[in-house]
C-alpha cells in the first residue's frame, strides 16, 4: 500500500503538467481550477503518506521502479528513495506550489501568456519531484534538466523582450556548469562502485569507508562534483550573481523558483550525498568556507542592493551559505528547519515585494524616521565607503563570470568561426568516414596511436561544437554542425573502449530523430523567411507558435534532454571512458555544456526577443 501510494505522489505532477496542455487557453478559470486540485490533491496526498510512513516506523524507503537500459556491466534504472530529507522537501514543496498556484490565478489574469505560465510552473514541479524522490544520481539528473529547462522558460517569460531572453540564457549557461558536475560525478561513480549505486546503498558506512580508503581521489574528485553543482544551483560563490538576474520573470514564478524551491535544491544534494563525503574533512571545510564567504559578501550585497528582488535574492543566497556551515558541521535537522524557514521567507517577502514597494515609497514622503545610530557608524569611513563600493559593484562577481567563463567561450567560437577554421571542418569529414570504416581494425598494429585517437576525436568534437555555438549565419548550418558533433563524440569513445552496436543506437537514434525534426523544420522555416539569420533575436514565435514549439523539442533531444534515448546513451558514453582518462572526460564534458549553449541559442534567436515584423509592437531594452 505504501509503495503504490509513494508512486501516485511522483505520478500527479505529470498528470497535471499533461493536463494543463488540454484545457484551451482561453478557459483561465478552467486552468487555474484544475492546477489548484491536482497540487491541492498532492499536499494531501504527501501529508497522508508521511503519516502511514511515520505509524510504520519511518524507516526509509527504496523503490527500483524501471529499467530503462541494461547490458553486461551497466544498468540504467529510475529508481526512488524517501526519508525525512525528502519529507520535509516534499511537504515544503507541495505547500508553496500550491500557495503559488492559487495567487498567480489572480495576479497573472488576461495576461497572454496565462496557459504557458502554469505549463511552465507545472513542469518546473515535475522535476522538482522527481529530484526531492530520486534514489540515484541518474534518476536526480532526470529532474535536474527538467529544472535547468523549466528555468529557461520562466526567465524568459516575456519573450518579447530583450533583457528577459539575454538573462534567461546566461542562467541557462551557469546551469551547464552544474550538468557537467553531475556528469563527471555519476562517470566517477561508476567506476568507484562499478554500478549504478542508489542512495540507500550509501547509507552502508562500511561500503562506503572500504571503497574510500582504497580510492582515496576518486572519492574526493566526485565530492568536489557534486559541491560545484551545488553551488552553482544554490548560487554560492563564484556563482552567486546569476540569482538577481534570473528575477526576469514574474513574480509568482521568481517566488517559488528563486526564492523557496529551485534555489534550495543544492542544500538538498549536499544533504542526500552527505553519507559519501562526511568522512572527508578536507571537504566539509571546503563546503562550510564557501557557505561562511558566501554569507558574509551576499550580506553585504543585498545591503546595497536598489531593487527589492535584488534585496530578497542575496538575502536567500546568505542564508543558504550559512544553511552550508550547517551542513557541513553535522547539524541535519538544524539545516533542514532552516531550509523551510527560508523557504516560507523569501515566498512571503517576493509575493509582497509589489505592494511593499509602493508602501515605502508613501512612507518616506509622510513619515519622517529619525537616523539611529548603529555599530556601523563607528566603523572608519575609509573602510566603510569602500565596502560599500564593492557591495554596490556586486564585488564583481559578474565580472568574474564574464572572464573566465563567458569571455572564453565567447573567443573561442569567434576563432573557430574564421574562414581557416570554417574551410578545415570540411577536411574532417573524410577522416571521420575512414575511421567509422575501420573501426573493426582500430589500428591495434600501431598501439601508440591508437591511444591518442580518442583524445583526437572529442578535440574534433569539441572544435566542432565551438563552431556551431560561434555560428551568426544559417541556421540550418549551426543545426548540422551540432548533429556532426554527435557522431564524432561517438566516434572518440568507440575507440576508446569495445562498444557495441546496440548501445550506439541508444545514443545516436535520439539524435538522428531530433536532428531530422529540426532539420526539416528549419529548411521549411528559410522557405519562407529569406533572410534567416543568427546574428540577431528575431522573435518569430509570434508568427509560427506551433513551429516553435516543435523545435523546441526537437532542440531538447539533440541535447539529450530526457525525452530521447540520447539521455540514457550520454550516460553510457562517459561509462567506457576510463578512470584515469581526466582530460577525455572533461573535453567530452565540455563539449556537452557547449553543445546545449547552441542549441538553446539557435532557439532564441529565431524565436525569441523583440520581433523583426514591424506590425508587431517592439519592447524597448529596458523594459
Amino acid at each position: 500500500m505504501t509503495l503504490i501510494l509513494l508512486e501516485f505522489i511522483i505520478a500527479i505532477p505529470i498528470l497535471s503538467f499533461l493536463m494543463t496542455w488540454f484545457v484551451p487557453a482561453s478557459e483561465e478559470k478552467w486552468i487555474a481550477r484544475s492546477v489548484w486540485i491536482f497540487n491541492a490533491f498532492h499536499l494531501i496526498f504527501i501529508l497522508s503518506f508521511i503519516v502511514l510512513w511515520i505509524l510504520n516506523g519511518s524507516d526509509s524507503i527504496n523503490l527500483k521502479e524501471l529499467v530503462l537500459f541494461k547490458s553486461i556491466g551497466y544498468e540504467f534504472f529510475i529508481d526512488f528513495y524517501f526519508d525525512k530529507i525528502t519529507a520535509v522537501f516534499s511537504v515544503v514543496g507541495a505547500f508553496l506550489t500550491l500557495l503559488i498556484t492559487t495567487y498567480s490565478s489572480d495576479y497573472l489574469h488576461r495576461e497572454k501568456g496565462y496557459k504557458r505560465f502554469f505549463n511552465t510552473i507545472q513542469f518546473f514541479y515535475v522535476g522538482y519531484t522527481i529530484i526531492i524522490f530520486s534514489g540515484n544520481l541518474e534518476t536526480l539528473f532526470i529532474g535536474w534538466e527538467i529544472l535547468g529547462v523549466s528555468s529557461f522558460l520562466l526567465i524568459a517569460f516575456y519573450d518579447d523582450r530583450f533583457l528577459p531572453v539575454k538573462n534567461a540564457i546566461k542562467v541557462f549557461s551557469i546551469y551547464r556548469i552544474g550538468d557537467l558536475g553531475i556528469l563527471l560525478a555519476m562517470w566517477l561513480s561508476h567506476h568507484l562502485w562499478h554500478e549504478n549505486i542508489t542512495f540507500h546503498k550509501l547509507n552502508n558506512f562500511e561500503l562506503v569507508h572500504e571503497h574510500l580508503e582504497s580510492h582515496t581521489w576518486v572519492g574526493v574528485s566526485i565530492s568536489l562534483m557534486i559541491l560545484l553543482s551545488a553551488c552553482v544551483k544554490s548560487a554560492q560563490l563564484p556563482f552567486s550573481s546569476w540569482l538577481p538576474r534570473a528575477m526576469e520573470g514574474p513574480t509568482p514564478s521568481s517566488a517559488i523558483f528563486y526564492g523557496s524551491l529551485a534555489v534550495h535544491l543544492g542544500v538538498f544534494l549536499l544533504l542526500r550525498t552527505n553519507h559519501f563525503w562526511e568522512q572527508q574533512i578536507s571537504v566539509r571545510i571546503l563546503i562550510a568556507s564557501i557557505g561562511f564567504l558566501t554569507a558574509i559578501l551576499t550580506s553585504s550585497i543585498a545591503r546595497a542592493q536598489s531593487s527589492i528582488k535584488g534585496q530578497i535574492a542575496y538575502s536567500s543566497t546568505a542564508q543558504i551559505g550559512i544553511i552550508f556551515i550547517e551542513i557541513a558541521l553535522g547539524w541535519d535537522i538544524l539545516a533542514l528547519i532552516h531550509f523551510a524557514s527560508n523557504a516560507f521567507l523569501r515566498s512571503y517577502q517576493l509575493l509582497v515585494s509589489p505592494s511593499m514597494v509602493s508602501y515605502f515609497i508613501r512612507e518616506s514622503f509622510f513619515v519622517d524616521k529619525p537616523t539611529v545610530a548603529t555599530w556601523i557608524q563607528r566603523v572608519p569611513k575609509r573602510i566603510s565607503y569602500g565596502f560599500y563600493i564593492l557591495s554596490t559593484k556586486e564585488w564583481n562577481l559578474d565580472l568574474w563570470m564574464y572572464k573566465t567563463y563567458w569571455d572564453p567561450l565567447r573567443k573561442m567560437s569567434a576563432i573557430l568561426n574564421t574562414p581557416f577554421w570554417i574551410k578545415g571542418i570540411w577536411f574532417t569529414i573524410p577522416l571521420y568516414i575512414y575511421f567509422w570504416f575501420n573501426f573493426s581494425e582500430r589500428l591495434l598494429t600501431i598501439h601508440w596511436i591508437h591511444d591518442w585517437l580518442p583524445l583526437l576525436f572529442s578535440s574534433i568534437s569539441l572544435w566542432v561544437v565551438f563552431r556551431a555555438f560561434g555560428e551568426k549565419g544559417k541556421p540550418f548550418r549551426a543545426w548540422t554542425l551540432v548533429i556532426y558533433y554527435h557522431f564524432w563524440t561517438a566516434l572518440s569513445v568507440m575507440y576508446n573502449e569495445q562498444f557495441k552496436i546496440e548501445q550506439l543506437g541508444v545514443y545516436l537514434s535520439g539524435v538522428i530523430v531530433s536532428g531530422i525534426l529540426g532539420a526539416a523544420l528549419l529548411l521549411w522555416m528559410q522557405k519562407k523567411e529569406k533572410d534567416l539569420l543568427l546574428d540577431r533575436y528575431r522573435g518569430l514565435k509570434r508568427q509560427y507558435p506551433n513551429l516553435s514549439l516543435f523545435f523546441l523539442l526537437a532542440c531538447l533531444g539533440l541535447s539529450g534532454f530526457p525525452i530521447t534515448p540520447t539521455f540514457v546513451g550520454e550516460d553510457l558514453l562517459f561509462t567506457h571512458i576510463h578512470e584515469d582518462q581526466v582530460i577525455l572526460a572533461y573535453m567530452t564534458s565540455l563539449s556537452y555544456v557547449v553543445e546545449g549553449l547552441a542549441v538553446m541559442r539557435i532557439y532564441a534567436r529565431l524565436f525569441m526577443g523583440p520581433s523583426i515584423r514591424t506590425f508587431h509592437e517592439i519592447a524597448y531594452k529596458s523594459s
